[in-house]
């Protein structure tokens, strides 16, 4: 039983990584079959379907669509450089309006990088920082004009104040080096500046309070293209609720900066299925940094 509860609770956290709050299973969404799993509650009353008479009655709802899938490869220490990439999709863009800004400090007056993790470090916009160990800013070369935006820290990057350093930071460090770049090319950060307990997913709240300081990061460093990691990332740069397996592949804009959002490392070690469609994104995002 334990197993199968692991595997259950395993598949729906790959289902909400790719942007997905349905589940078909008895009415459930993702997140109330992940509460179920952890607690051992009682699972909410499914409300009552409707007669074959009643309006909105049809056929069965279909199950989401899967990403496409690639040949399974085992590890997640394999060399990136022998995936060979499927031909260039047409690249779509759109353009991210402004996001909300909600913080009580004073970013105005910060001119450099290390101003705005001075910011970070008083910041009290949100509860946050009462929980986290340290605030993680951001770390890698504050003249790099290739950016990357994950979700939040981890608890490897709370202990350590360093984003990206735990085993999802490993494989984004081979997956930069498969591409031309070693890590201290680049600049890394998250949209989150402290860590959610329990590593749980960010609210609203949150997002609208840490929002500002990312902003104004991607406003000092000025990239020629920016590498969203996962739901939380794209979306909060694009201010959209569309999942990462339909942002992904294609070319976006962010105040007229190339945007790429593809999936995080952290869903890469746990399906390796995503590993190709991700291995194409950020071929993606380094030629478009090159023809910038």
């Amino acid at each position: 039983m334990s197993d199968a509860r692991d595997r259950l609770r395993q598949y729906l956290e790959q289902r909400r990584e790719m942007g997905e709050s349905e589940f078909v299973l008895d009415s459930l969404s993702v997140e109330d079959a992940l509460k179920v799993l952890t607690t051992g509650g009682t699972p909410p009353a499914a409300p009552a379907a409707p007669s074959p008479s009643a309006p909105g009655a049809g056929a069965p709802r279909a199950a989401p669509s899967e990403p496409p899938r690639a040949s399974r490869t085992e590890g997640v220490t394999e060399d990136w450089k022998s995936i060979v990439s499927a031909p260039d999709a047409p690249r779509a863009k759109a353009s991210a309006p402004d996001l909300p800004v909600a913080t009580p400090v004073d970013l105005a007056s910060a001119q450099s990088l290390a101003d705005v993790a001075k910011a970070i470090s008083v910041c009290k916009a949100c509860s946050l920082s009462a929980t986290a160990i340290n605030h993680v800013p951001g770390e890698g070369n504050p003249e790099s004009k290739f950016v990357i935006v994950g979700e939040a820290p981890g608890a490897t990057e709370d202990e350590l104040g360093r984003p990206f350093v735990g085993k999802s930071g490993d494989l984004l460090t081979k997956i930069l080096e498969a591409i031309g770049f070693k890590r201290e090319d680049v600049f890394i950060c998250n949209v989150l500046k402290h860590r959610p307990p329990g590593n749980r997913n960010p609210t609203p709240d949150e997002v609208v309070a840490c929002a500002p300081f990312l902003l104004r990061q991607l406003d000092i460093l000025k990239p020629k293209v920016i590498l969203a990691l996962g739901n939380f990332a794209a979306q909060t740069l694009l201010d959209t609720d569309v999942g990462i397996t339909k942002l992904r592949g294609v070319e976006h804009t962010y105040h007229g900066i190339p945007l790429v959002a593809t999936f995080h490392p952290a869903a890469l070690l746990r399906n390796p299925n995503f590993k190709r469609p991700a291995w194409e994104d950020v071929q993606l995002a380094r030629r478009i940094f090159d023809r910038a």
